[in-house]
This record gives structure tokens, C-alpha cells and sequence, in this order.
């Protein structure tokens, strides 16, 4: 069954250019193959993201991708010192310190990409 099977985060972006340089040089992913001009494949720790060209890019409203990471604070500076902007949500049980979400045992930082793609880093 597929909980023995490795699995692929899927971006969709509108320009695949961009989303490689953010990806690439200001996420520290590392690109591993590419379809031209339809698709990259990034490198994430033992796992992939697929970022892909489509119309749709931007469109989701939710979470795409987290990182779990081990040091969220000094992750959050490397970002911003990229340009990343940090995200502010409402969120039940957790409050807003600075760019960080924390509570019930973990800090969250969301950010999204140049298309609106909702990401995140979690130190727990």
C-alpha cells in the first residue's frame, strides 16, 4: 500500500523560472532534473517537489508544504535576510510572537512563494 511509498509535494507556479531562482536560491532546494520548461524536480531532504507550470498556480488557500526544521528562529532570519515575508494568521491555541506561531508545543512560520503558495517551517 502506498504508507510504504515515498511521497511528492506538487507546486504549481506560472513561472517556472522564478519559482526555480526562489526555490533554488532563496529556499536552498536543489534541482535534480527538469522537463524544460514544464517542470523541476527539487532535492528537499530525502524528499522531492515537483514545481510545475499551470494556470491554477496560486489558487490554493491552504498549507502546501512544511518543513520541520530545528532552529525556526534562526531559520525565520536566514529567510527574511532573503527577502522571505513572513505570514500572520488568527490561529486557535496558538499566538503571534514576532513572525512566529506558538503554542501547543511547537513554533510555526508561514511564508508563501512569488506565486501565493502557502508554506511553512515547524520547530517542535
Amino acid at each position: 500500500m502506498l504508507g510504504t511509498r515515498n511521497a511528492v509535494a506538487n507546486l504549481a507556479v506560472k513561472d517556472l523560472d522564478r519559482a526555480r531562482d526562489f526555490y533554488t536560491g532563496t529556499l536552498g532546494l536543489k534541482e535534480v532534473d527538469n522537463e524544460e520548461d514544464e517542470l523541476i524536480v527539487l532535492k528537499s531532504g530525502d524528499s522531492t517537489v515537483n514545481v510545475y507550470r499551470s494556470e491554477h498556480a496560486g489558487t490554493n488557500e491552504a498549507t502546501a508544504v512544511t518543513w520541520e526544521v530545528d532552529d525556526i528562529e534562526q531559520e525565520v532570519e536566514t529567510l527574511k535576510g532573503k527577502g522571505v515575508m513572513f505570514e500572520h494568521y488568527d490561529m486557535p491555541g496558538l499566538k503571534v510572537k514576532g513572525d512566529l506561531h506558538v503554542g501547543e508545543g511547537m513554533k510555526i512560520a508561514w511564508f508563501k512563494d512569488p506565486d501565493g503558495n502557502i508554506l511553512n517551517i515547524v520547530e517542535e
